[in-house]
């Protein structure tokens, strides 16, 4: 006999939480049906966070809402939770985001680099969020991908210290990597 998983429904997870299962400073997220603890912050993830919630806003102004470790609805199987988002404007009250309301999801990796490469990339891309930026701390690079589809994104390319990171997707925001991934 094999052991059979069980897939949990944001519905079921939930109420896991209401019922207290996780603590309130538990770090999880739901990850196509499985509770993923979600790895500590260091300090370069961090500032890479802050710096782009800091400067993204004077770069698209008032067409995006700019947020920040919040999670977002993928289906009856997910809620993840992305570093960085830049949302459009006119979101509904009472509900999460929907990835047709992203315009750009940041996830800052350094020991996560293969869980967001290898499970949440693909995932975001099937779900049709139209880019995502992958901070790369370990090697110093910013990984940006674009035009999704069932198999994930068709368009990538990396931008290293000294080179310019430009959105494929979101009119106008153009950034200095050095700006956002801290020196060692």
């Amino acid at each position: 006999m094999s052991a059979v998983k069980h897939r949990f429904t944001v519905g079921e997870y939930h109420r896991m939480g209401e019922a207290g299962i996780f603590a309130e400073d538990d770090r999880v997220e739901l990850i196509d049906g499985e509770v993923v603890e979600m790895t500590p912050i260091s300090w370069r993830h961090a500032h890479c966070v802050r710096q782009l919630i800091n400067i993204l806003p004077g770069l698209v102004g008032d067409r995006y809402l700019v947020d920040a470790q919040n999670p977002i609805a993928l289906g009856e199987h997910g809620e993840p939770q992305p570093d960085v988002v830049l949302l459009d404007g006119g979101l509904a009250a009472g509900r999460l985001p929907i990835p047709d309301e992203v315009a750009l999801a940041v996830e800052v990796a350094e020991s996560s680099l293969e869980f967001d490469r290898n499970v949440k990339l693909p995932w975001y891309g099937e779900a049709g969020i139209q880019e995502v930026w992958i901070a790369n701390l370990r090697d110093d690079l910013m990984e940006v991908y674009s035009d999704p589809g069932p198999q994930g994104y068709r368009s990538t390319h990396r931008v290293g210290r000294g080179e310019r990171i430009v959105s494929a997707t979101v009119q106008g925001l153009a950034l200095d990597l050095a700006q956002i991934i801290p020196s060692r």
